[in-house]
């Protein structure tokens, strides 16, 4: 990617805005168990509300974002890879501002060091019967992470060359909950991305992809 950062980062605030790319992007890594749970789970009065964060930040010439390993639990994204977010909480006055509480609470960084670029097509979650709001964050400088080891095994960090990979790209037959399941996903640093995260930044890859080739 020879755009600078400053650049990039610029086309990337512009590009949000002006369009997005929507559910033709995301549903390029959707897993095949979806479309079943969505004839049988529809948003509902019962459906929360959550939103996760992309977060940008400098590393050598091009830009870094970052990448949980959900702790395991008796839930249905245990031990997976995930952005920093959560459900949206009494306290929030706006989704954007929960996807800044949960970055801070999950990797340490101050909402104060975060400028949000803006915000991604949002997406239904039928296992957990949530609706997730993706942002767009950026750091001017690499922030020193701490993980809170309650919610987060270890974090991933992840070079955004990486995401444009066509080989880090595949496809694999899992067991997820007593069920098999195809699911297309990302390898990013040897971490298999898939479900709702891969789907989200299946979307933001469209987006940076645009970038590139408009430049």
């Amino acid at each position: 990617m020879s755009i600078s950062v400053d650049r990039i980062v610029k086309a990337i605030e512009l590009n949000i805005w002006e369009s997005l790319p929507g559910y033709e992007a995301q549903k390029r890594m959707e897993p095949s168990v979806r479309a079943d749970l969505l004839g049988n789970t529809m948003p509902n009065l019962s459906t929360r509300e959550s939103a996760v964060m992309i977060l940008l930040y400098p590393f050598g010439q091009g830009l870094n974002f970052v990448l949980n390993k959900r702790q395991t639990y008796d839930g249905p994204h245990s031990g997976q890879m995930s952005l920093p977010g959560g459900k949206f909480d009494d306290t929030d006055l706006t989704l954007d501002g929960t996807a800044l509480r949960e970055t801070y609470e999950e990797v340490g960084v101050e909402p104060g060091q975060v400028q949000l670029l803006g915000r991604l097509t949002e997406l239904y979650i039928p296992v957990s019967n949530m609706v997730v709001q993706p942002f767009v964050g950026f750091t001017p400088q690499k922030p020193v992470f701490t993980p809170n080891l309650q919610e987060v095994e270890y974090i991933v960090e992840v070079p955004l060359t990486d995401l444009l990979a066509e080989a880090n790209k595949s496809v694999r037959v899992i067991s997820s909950r007593g069920r098999p399941i195809t699911a297309p996903y990302y390898n990013l640093n040897n971490e298999m991305v898939w479900g709702a995260t891969a789907m989200i930044l299946s979307e933001f890859e469209a987006v940076v992809r645009r970038i590139i080739t408009e430049k």
